[in-house]
């Protein structure tokens, strides 16, 4: 085996990261559990009362944001760990004019 490949098994923050890729992806499942509850919950919600939950709406915006932090950490695309390691997600969106709404774009054009 070469040389450097054994410094790079022997490098401790390489194993750090990978058990905190299988704690945080062992974390994703249960957000992405909670994500399918509120779904339901905020549709029956939403049939009998007539309009949707606005504290649904942000803490499914949390998790949704939560959920992205986890799948950029996992793929290498982030060295910031997540919750509980930094910040909660706020779950505010900045605000956007019409024409940068996402969708407003097709892949086809």
């Amino acid at each position: 085996m070469n040389d450097e490949v054994k410094q790079r098994l022997r490098d401790t923050d390489t194993w750090t990261r990978v058990f905190f890729i299988l704690l945080f992806i062992f974390a994703q499942g249960g957000v992405k559990f909670l994500i399918m509850l509120l779904a339901v919950f905020q549709t029956v919600s939403t049939i009998l009362a007539g309009y949707t939950n606005s504290r649904l709406l942000k803490l499914g915006r949390q998790l949704a944001m939560y959920d992205y932090q986890i799948n950029l950490f996992v793929t290498f695309n982030s060295e910031q760990r997540p919750f509980p390691f930094s910040a909660w997600p706020s779950g505010d969106i900045e605000k956007r004019t019409p024409d940068e709404q996402p969708g407003n774009t097709s892949w086809f054009q």
